[in-house]
């Protein structure tokens, strides 16, 4: 991540008062250093006090690449010096409201010109609404309060904004029949988001499959015997199938440029090109940060995608069975889970009932960690979409007799089994979502405002 450290300021000081710089200067610096010390990256600039300071600082940060501005007032700044470069870029504003003084009480007039520039933030802000610029506050003393860790929160959900609209999928397979709730066209999604998603040409994943050799193959068993639980009896033929399918997606997503993908189980064989459902390549490829949805479902994908993007630790998630008395459910899908995000070594099964096309697959089956998170969907509402999006907690679960399934146990943060169920149906929520963990409400509330979409907080 990779942000620019905008410190706003006024001329009117260097003017009357000159000798307050040092230490505003010094706090300026001492916040960019916080980001770095959380992993971002900071682009810094001279103080900015009039409009083409403003104009050159922000043409600096584009250049570069900056995922987000983060602005900083250093001291009150007139909203007017800085209004018209900061709504004219495309760039993500994030709002650091903080000062370096704790307390402020009626003995401690010689810091008011170190603390005032929050009356500035809410001339800047109450600017932005007026222009239709959304952005992201957090506010608190600097360095005793969360507030950087909040702001580096919000640029990681506007990187996931800015991948999600230079998502590029693929469908294996196309789409399953009959499933309507995440159906959407893709010229739609294009138009929409910028998302490109196209039907996978069978002939060129054939092509890919039958030039992978027997070596590579053993590179992969020997690769995944390191990491797995193994059967004690691999039936060969149908293991080389599962392993080649997954190498033949690993090298399509590669040389397609791929950020996401989805696979249609029933159309697996020679109508999508592979010879198995490649179970093993999904997880793997969302542990390596490639989206990845069930059935055809290039929405979930795509959004998938750009999550992990921001948040390693997302994993595509399908909600399965409730359990009413202990106000649970379990998540779970036939053979796909990010493999960041488990609490134990995958047993790797051959699924045992072949509902697929091709050759049976194996799938290496595991349990999702404990950890608190969001669960968000993503659907087509009437007019547009919605995200729905609910704090909810992982349960550590570190024994279960659910040996080979995909699995984990979901309890909403402050909802019933039956309240959480009711809520999801009433807003629309598709059966395809992702779970994001370390997530937070208010980050993923800030992504759907870059995106235009109806947000609703289930909780």
């Amino acid at each position: 991540m990779k942000i620019g450290l905008l410190p706003l300021y006024i001329a009117l000081y260097d003017k009357t008062s000159p000798g307050v710089r040092p230490r505003m200067e010094a706090f300026y610096a001492d916040v960019a250093d916080a980001f770095r010390a959380r992993g971002v990256s900071v682009e810094t600039s001279d103080f900015c006090r009039i409009k083409p300071e403003f104009e050159k600082t922000i043409a600096a940060f584009e250049k570069a690449e900056v995922d987000a501005i983060v602005t900083l007032h250093i001291a009150y700044s007139p909203s007017l010096e800085s209004i018209e470069a900061l709504t004219k870029t495309d760039l993500p504003i994030v709002v650091l409201d903080a000062t370096d003084t704790m307390e402020f009480t009626p003995m401690s007039p010689n810091n008011i010109m170190y603390c005032h520039g929050i009356h500035g933030v809410m001339d800047m802000c109450s600017m932005l609404i007026r222009y239709g610029k959304p952005f992201a506050i957090a506010a608190g003393h600097f360095p005793d309060s969360d507030c950087v860790d909040r702001a580096t929160g919000f640029v990681r959900a506007a990187v996931a904004a800015r991948a999600l609209k230079t998502a590029k999928v693929a469908l294996v397979g196309g789409a399953f029949d009959g499933m309507g709730d995440f159906t959407v066209s893709p010229a739609e999604l294009k138009k929409t988001f910028g998302i490109t998603v196209n039907d996978a040409e069978p002939e060129v994943l054939s092509q890919i499959s039958a030039s992978i050799t027997n070596e590579e193959i053993e590179e992969e068993k020997t690769r995944l015997a390191a990491r797995f639980t193994m059967s004690e009896s691999t039936e060969e033929e149908a293991f080389f199938a599962s392993l080649r399918a997954g190498l033949a997606v690993r090298k399509y997503v590669e040389k397609a440029g791929l950020t996401a993908f989805s696979v249609n189980f029933l159309q697996v064989g020679e109508g999508a090109g592979i010879p198995a459902m490649p179970f093993i390549e999904c997880c793997l490829a969302m542990e390596r940060g490639t989206g990845y949805a069930g059935e055809g479902d290039g929405l979930t994908a795509a959004f998938t995608g750009a999550f992990l993007k921001a948040w390693p630790e997302s994993s595509f998630v399908e909600i399965f069975c409730p359990d009413w008395k202990n106000n649970t459910v379990l998540l779970s899908h036939m053979g796909e889970v990010n493999y960041r995000i488990i609490n134990n070594k995958p047993t790797l099964r051959n699924t045992g009932g072949n509902l697929t096309g091709g050759a049976q697959p194996y799938a290496g089956y595991a349990r999702m960690k404990g950890g608190s998170g969001v669960y968000v969907n993503v659907s087509r509402a009437a007019e547009g979409y919605k995200l729905l999006i609910a704090p909810c907690e992982m349960l550590d679960v570190t024994e279960d007799a659910f040996p080979g399934t995909m699995r984990g146990w979901m309890q909403p943060e402050s909802l019933s089994t039956a309240a959480f169920l009711e809520a999801l149906s009433v807003n629309g929520a598709t059966h395809h979502s992702t779970f994001i963990y370390d997530a937070t409400a208010e980050q993923l509330e800030y992504f759907g405002r870059l995106l235009s979409m109806e947000t609703v907080v289930v909780k």
